[in-house]
């Protein structure tokens, strides 16, 4: 299979084109400040100072013609071959590319010898007038250096790219989980709320046929959010508040739903109908049981840095609502939902009030869904 190399000294990398400019000028010089230094160190650290101003100065100019050098040919290149995928990422080709180590190698040691010299006030040997032998051995030493140096930037380039094209097939991947999980998601609580609307069809036609008229209703409102990756913790609790006007019709005064979204939160986003299967699970495993209904409370609140949602009733309690052993789907599939979207940084967990009932609480950094409410 063909591979493309990275762009040349970490294209991978993601910012702004001069962001990654200094930072691959900080690799070189600190490379250069590696070369002086062991120079200085082979002539018992005699004339550091010059040792490290003709290193910088002849390292920095072979870095500059190497990569300035690469990319204009991968532009030129690019220009007249515009499908070629490896002349858009930034490299020429090899060929090329040894063409450019041996200019910008041989530019940049005779114009670096030239500014050390300006630099320190010495006079150098220029290589026209040296004897054959120091001619090559000034030559390989140059060469070696600005080829492990090119080899350096591919090997750092090389890697980049794997790690971005790891992390986006991590990204697809989530996504991809996230819609299937979804797609499970709607059906579930579809055929839940029909067969609640079949068996009241029976016992009170009237009732029923509000209820369908609230449950055309409650899908009209919820088809776009379904379709979204996120939305806002607003439109999270406007739909809530649509699906308990649903169950309301149903169970009448045995439902006594409270929705509790502080204003400062209302903007931070979750993934769509997050908490609905949580409040699905309240009714048909909580409160149906009781005669007398009970009370079912959705709240979000912010602790420190961590966004909690949660989702509580004063209904069965947790035992007879199965819970413990983790099988309810509503609750499997909100967990994969959170890992699949935040990894292992959000959290849920579940709780028995002492007044009875079953809490179900999710934790979210704050920094995330303030992330994704600023890219929605």
């Amino acid at each position: 299979m063909h591979t493309t190399p990275p762009r040349f000294a970490g294209h991978a990398h993601s910012g702004p084109v001069c962001q990654r400019l200094l930072r691959h000028a900080a690799h070189a010089a600190a490379l250069c400040l590696l070369i002086g230094l062991l120079l200085a160190a082979m002539s018992g650290w005699r004339h550091t100072g010059a040792k490290l101003s003709y290193s910088f100065a002849i390292g920095m100019q072979c870095w500059l013609y190497i990569d300035g050098g690469r990319a204009l040919i991968a532009q030129l290149l690019h220009r007249r071959y515009p499908d070629d995928a490896e002349c858009a990422n930034g490299w020429p080709g090899w060929a090329w590319m040894a063409f450019c180590v041996l200019l910008g190698a041989a530019l940049g040691y005779t114009l670096g010898v030239l500014l050390g010299d300006w630099l320190t006030g010495q006079r150098s040997i220029y290589w026209w007038e040296a004897s054959w032998g120091s001619i090559a051995s000034t030559a390989m030493f140059t060469l070696t250096m600005a080829s492990l140096t090119t080899g350096y930037f591919y090997t750092r380039g090389r890697l980049l790219a794997a790690q971005a094209q790891a992390e986006q097939a991590r990204r697809v991947a989530a996504e991809t989980q996230l819609k299937l999980l979804e797609t499970q998601l709607e059906p579930h609580m579809l055929f839940n709320t029909l067969a609640n609307l079949r068996v009241l069809i029976g016992l009170d036609p009237a009732r029923a046929q509000a209820m369908l008229d609230q449950l055309i209703a409650f899908l009209r409102a919820t088809l776009n959010a379904s379709r979204s990756g996120s939305h806002s913790l607003k439109d999270e609790f406007a739909r809530l508040a649509d699906y308990l006007q649903l169950m309301q019709v149903r169970m009448g005064a045995r439902l006594q739903p409270e929705l509790s979204l502080p204003a400062e939160l209302q903007a931070l986003q979750i993934p769509p109908l997050l908490l609905q299967p949580l409040v699905e699970n309240a009714i048909k495993h909580g409160l149906e049981p009781h005669i007398e209904g009970g009370h079912l409370r959705v709240a979000a609140a912010l602790q420190g840095q961590v966004l909690l949602l949660s989702v509580s009733d004063d209904g069965a309690g947790l035992n007879a609502q199965g819970t413990t052993a983790g099988t309810r789907f509503g609750l499997q599939q909100v967990r994969e939902r959170l890992l699949a979207r935040y990894g292992q940084q959000a959290g849920l967990s579940i709780s028995a009030p002492e007044a009875g009932g079953c809490r179900v609480e999710i934790s979210i950094p704050l920094q995330e869904a303030q992330a994704q409410s600023t890219s929605v």
